[in-house]
């Protein structure tokens, strides 16, 4: 019986797993998701506008699939990507498309299941059909649905970098890309700048300058019907003037080959923009049993994503120590450059109001610096707007929230954390937690009340150990040590005026507004500060606590 039981818990946990990432409303969900990939799909290929960058496409398309597995909904054949760009021009060979693998694992598995492999720049452009009669271009034609494109021959005849009449009177079918010509193009470091965008939208013209032909260039990475062996291919195909296709072709062996061709045309300059690389075995189906799908022959392995596709669970509000609202979203956790987010600032609350941003939305996020997580855009919102309780603005400010007041707590903790920090008393082994522990314990209603704590107070809270009571204890004498202007900046006295701060206590509570500004590098602005956070009842209330406490200076 035990048996069982384990046997059907290991049989579950992945079906648990899978649900956790499900959505609450999981069939609008799905639904709002699907129209928009559609929406996508028409936008780039029917249109050539790419209002979304492929790596995010890409991982909506992944979501869909795993939320359609996750609520278990009728098995759904995927939609086809390409089902509004159709054309009326047959491709004498069907266009295969590519199965992209997701990561080092599933390529090495590839590997070992495929022999004569060769790798390549996946090229970000627009794929096309090029037929040869008798050595002379004859017709382009764009990659429509795979199976009917529409007739780009006009245009590829102006283009320079497509060969116009080969060197040999040859019948011949090519399959390659037209991209953007760019000059030493670093993709880690400058990305795909809407380059196959451009060869689109010049293509889809009814005319093409001569200044924008030039500028397109053509890599071939098929010939169906070529000869068998790769390395004849690419050599045949440079003779015949094709000589993107064997500069950017190397063999590999495993995956440690692969890995290096991939980080190397990822960190090293190319003539276009690419978005990965492409495996090719050398032997492939015959040309006429070419669909327009994925085939066994080739695969696709893209460059490490830049930006991650994020499902927003809870958007809360953090206040700072000077009244500052930050809209924190909480995310289902994703992956980016091999680190797991969860959560990312929006910014301010002007910005959070202006994308309007709501549980169940899906946003891209990015790393700046390749470290801090950083909120770029909404990319789809939810059907269901929830209700969140946002903070007012006018409740918090430099002077509000001294006390444990309603709404406070966020406020206060981040006073208190000031304090203990290095830029107020720095005080050891007093971080926002211990301070969190004091509050729920209900030691501490207001900003100093910890000044007076004492061993058997702390002795009756839960969980807090004899060593972290000792250190509590011992960060309360040492504050009371502390000397008078590093108590000003625990208090948050205004910044840029602290080099200025002689005196005593009751000397500096003297000067008005006129009298901080008279004073060398104080402006209006910083004077009218200083003048209210002197003045403020509240900080003068603190400052006689200090006083009462024997505290230097007060």
């Amino acid at each position: 019986m035990m048996r069982l039981l384990i046997a059907l818990l290991l049989y579950a946990l992945p079906l648990w797993g899978l649900a956790q990432n499900c959505p609450e409303d999981a069939r609008t969900q799905i639904h709002n998701l699907a129209e928009q990939v559609r929406l996508w799909d028409d936008s780039y290929h029917r249109l050539g506008q790419s209002p979304i960058g492929d790596e995010l496409y890409d991982q909506a398309r992944q979501r869909l699939a795993d939320w359609r597995q996750c609520a278990a909904l009728p098995a759904t054949a995927p939609g086809n990507p390409l089902a509004t760009s159709r054309g009326t021009l047959p491709h004498p060979v069907a266009h295969t498309g590519l199965e992209k693998l997701r990561d080092e694992q599933a390529v090495g598995t590839w590997l070992d299941t495929h022999k004569e492999v060769w790798i390549q720049p996946k090229v970000d452009g627009v794929a096309v059909t090029l037929v040869y009669r008798q050595g002379r271009l004859t017709r382009v034609i764009s990659r429509g649905d795979g199976m009917l494109g529409q007739d780009w021959s006009t245009s590829a005849r102006k283009i320079p970098g497509i060969v116009q009449q080969l060197p040999e009177p040859l019948d011949l079918v090519l399959q390659g890309e037209l991209y953007w010509r760019l000059h030493a193009h670093v993709q880690l470091a400058n990305g795909g700048l809407n380059a196959r965008s451009k060869v689109a939208g010049l293509m889809n013209r009814r005319q093409l300058s001569d200044t924008d032909a030039a500028g397109i260039g053509l890599f071939v990475w098929a010939w169906p019907e070529g000869p068998t062996e790769f390395p004849e291919r690419l050599a045949t195909l440079a003779r015949l003037g094709f000589v993107d296709s064997q500069r950017y072709s190397q063999p590999v062996q495993n995956l440690t080959d692969a890995m290096h061709w991939r980080a190397y045309w990822y960190n090293h300059p190319l003539p276009f923009a690419s978005d990965g690389v492409v495996l090719h075995q050398a032997q492939h189906a015959p040309a006429q049993r070419w669909q327009a799908n994925a085939p066994y022959w080739a695969v696709a392995w893209k460059y490490p994503a830049t930006k991650a596709l994020a499902l927003v669970r809870k958007v809360h509000f953090k206040v700072g120590r000077t009244g500052r609202i930050t809209p924190i979203l909480e995310l289902q956790p994703v992956h980016l450059d091999d680190r797991q987010i969860s959560r990312v600032s929006a910014g301010s609350l002007k910005r959070w109001q202006a994308l309007d941003i709501r549980p169940g939305d899906q946003v891209s996020i990015s790393l700046a610096g390749q470290v801090i997580p950083r909120l770029d855009e909404v990319i789809l919102r939810n059907a269901t707007r929830v209700d969140l309780p946002v903070p007012d603005p006018r409740n918090f400010h430099a002077l509000s929230c001294w006390q444990l007041d309603p709404g406070c707590e966020e406020q206060l903790l981040a006073r208190l954390s000031w304090l203990s920090g290095n830029q107020g008393l720095a005080l050891p082994h007093m971080g926002r937690e211990t301070w969190n522990v004091l509050i729920q314990a209900g030691l501490i209603a207001g900003f100093l009340d910890w000044l007076t704590l004492d061993a058997a107070e702390l002795a009756n809270i839960d969980g807090l150990s004899e060593l972290s009571r000792t250190r509590v204890l011992d960060s309360i004498r040492s504050a009371r040590q502390r000397p008078f202007a590093q108590w000003l900046k625990a208090l948050g006295v205004p910044p840029a005026a602290r080099n200025n701060l002689e005196g005593d206590w009751q000397t500096l509570i003297a000067r008005d507004t006129q009298a901080w500004q008279a004073i060398d590098g104080i402006g209006p602005g910083r004077a009218a500060q200083l003048s209210a956070f002197f003045r403020d009842p509240q900080i003068q209330a603190l400052a006689e606590t200090l006083r009462m406490a024997g505290i230097d200076g007060f």
